[in-house]
């Protein structure tokens, strides 16, 4: 049958199994909002119009974080186009699938600058995995079905697809087709898995330190099984938060610059680290010539890039990590360690973190401890960047994975209301609670516009001290104190604003405040806003400066 581009391209989407797309209309991208009009009157397909493109990008991502599925995200031309680079790149940075489409200009204007003219494959072609620039109908319908192969094969990531606006109203034969069958990822070397098995079996000191491919594998059962029956202590990024419940007995906590005093000493004392889905970040292995300097070092990786990249290894592993656990698993026999466990036991008793108000003034741990108190356990958390997030990835009771969303390798201010957005959209049933601080929530308020007119019960709690806490605490621990910039003062009154977009708002100074304000935000329908007044003094400890080891870890 004979279908115009629109319609070309919406029947694609629907051959993947998108229900939902975010996004913003324009000119160049007229033709395919003409036939989204048609297409949600039928009930094929949901559009959520963002109050900005980047916006729309993060809830694109948040709705593949909280799902597993691929997020969608639509923009015009030119500076629709452009607005949505952020939420590209901040999925780049993590690993997301996630497909952007944007409309171009027509096809005889490309390269004359015409209005609302942006090559923005160019623009986005370091921050995609691949991009298409589509200026012939009969070429769309293969770039959109190689578009969500790409995005999910092997290491996962963002595909942006460009349709000049002649292509969207152009005719041509449309025959609808089943999704691509994704390649199988190389099969990991057999002697590589024995060795690493026999090198379990030897250590007296293991740990393994895992990252966010265990759950874009799809592998967390596996890494439990690994965890138990191998008798190994386990630490994890941010970005895995949630693969191990956070009360699990072999579970040491989040690792890094910001992680427990336990998980990065016992690294550092460990005979034998295996990194799975992980890629030594900076903001793990902070001194990367003395990160675990006394231990064999094995890395398990998808794409082969990243093996030995940022830390030298002794051993590497290329493969789906799910595929090389369920056949290192069989040669697994479990171990004793009296010793280490007696050295972690006192390393998890001596080093808890502790929580602490200033006389009257709430500790965020409090407020994050009260939130998981009220809130159920299948209750997803969405962050910001910057103190909160670490507060947020210290504190939450995590139990589950896919249930903390927060921008990793780019560290995107301004990505908390639109990626919670997308998880609330994706996930009806489950609460989203949003943490951020008063800067990244200035970045994209906006989007409670969003939230009020798509009716999202999601919950903002706004870690308020006055000032751009991670950079001034930085200030304060390593400038002198110079504060150039951070003390911004803002004099936003959040109730009020709340209350003009239509929401709810409140506002905590203590405790007590809080639970009561949180409550009734638990009963509301639509976002609600809770204010929690902070001290600007109050740091996110432990803290390893960059360069440094755990032995110049600051921890109070």
């Amino acid at each position: 049958m004979k279908l115009n581009g629109s319609q070309i391209l919406l029947e694609c989407l629907l051959e993947q199994g998108v229900d939902t797309i975010f996004g913003y209309p324009g000119g160049a991208i007229l033709n395919v909002y003409d036939e989204i009009y048609k297409y949600e009157a039928e009930g094929k397909l949901r559009h959520v119009i963002t109050a900005h493109e980047q916006g729309a990008s993060h809830a694109a991502d948040g709705y593949s974080r909280s799902t597993g599925k691929t997020g969608v995200c639509f923009a015009t031309s030119g500076p629709g186009a452009t607005n949505l680079v952020t939420g590209i790149a901040t999925a780049y940075m993590d690993s997301i699938p996630m497909i952007a489409v944007t409309a171009n200009v027509g096809s005889n204007l490309i390269g004359r600058d015409a209005f609302q003219e942006v090559c923005i494959t160019g623009i986005t072609m370091p921050i995609t995995k691949h991009n298409f620039f589509v200026n012939k109908v009969e070429d769309l319908a293969p770039a959109v079905r190689n578009a969500f192969r790409i995005a999910n094969e092997g290491r996962k990531g963002p595909v942006l697809i460009d349709i000049t606006k002649d292509v969207t109203a152009a005719l041509c034969e449309y025959k609808p087709a089943k999704p691509f069958q994704l390649a199988k990822a190389k099969t990991p070397n057999a002697l590589a898995i024995e060795e690493l098995a026999m090198m379990i079996k030897a250590s007296k000191r293991p740990m393994i330190y895992f990252g966010g491919g265990v759950i874009a594998s799809d592998c967390v059962k596996e890494l439990r099984q690994l965890v138990e029956e191998g008798n190994i202590y386990a630490a994890h990024t941010m970005m895995a938060t949630g693969v191990l419940p956070y009360d699990h007995p072999m579970n040491l906590g989040m690792i890094g610059m910001h992680g427990n005093v336990a998980s990065n000493s016992c690294i550092q004392k460990a005979d034998l680290v295996i990194a799975i889905g992980t890629r030594f970040s900076d903001r793990v292995a902070l001194n990367t010539g003395h990160f675990a300097a006394n231990a064999v070092k094995v890395q398990i990786d998808i794409d082969r890039s990243e093996l030995g990249k940022n830390v030298r290894i002794d051993l590497g592993i290329t493969g789906n990590a799910g595929s090389v656990l369920r056949r290192l698993l069989p040669l697994i026999e479990r171990v004793e360690h009296p010793e280490w466990d007696a050295y972690v036991k006192e390393k998890k008793a001596k080093m808890r973190m502790i929580v602490k108000a200033k006389d009257e003034n709430m500790h965020p741990g409090e407020v994050i401890g009260k939130i998981c108190d009220l809130t159920d356990k299948d209750t997803i958390y969405v962050t910001d960047v910057g103190q909160h997030q670490m507060w947020a990835a210290q504190y939450v009771k995590h139990l589950a994975p896919r249930r903390f969303l927060s921008s990793g390798g780019l560290g995107t201010m301004g990505y908390g209301y639109g990626a919670a957005i997308g998880a609330q959209v994706a996930n009806p049933d489950k609460r989203v609670i949003h943490i951020t601080g008063d800067g990244s929530f200035h970045m994209n308020l906006n989007e409670c516009a969003t939230a009020v007119s798509q009716n999202l019960p999601i919950i903002t709690v706004i870690m308020n001290n006055n000032v751009l806490g991670m950079v001034y605490q930085w200030q304060t621990v390593f400038y002198g104190k110079r504060y150039s910039q951070t003390t911004v003062k803002k004099h936003t009154d959040y109730v009020k604003m709340a209350e003009a977009f239509g929401g709810h708002g409140y506002r905590a100074t203590t405790l007590a405040e809080f639970e009561e304000a949180y409550k009734a935000a638990l009963q509301n329908e639509g976002p609600s806003w809770i204010e929690c007044i902070i001290d600007p003094e109050e740091r996110v400890l432990p803290m390893i400066p960059n360069g440094k080891t755990i032995d110049d870890a600051i921890v109070e």
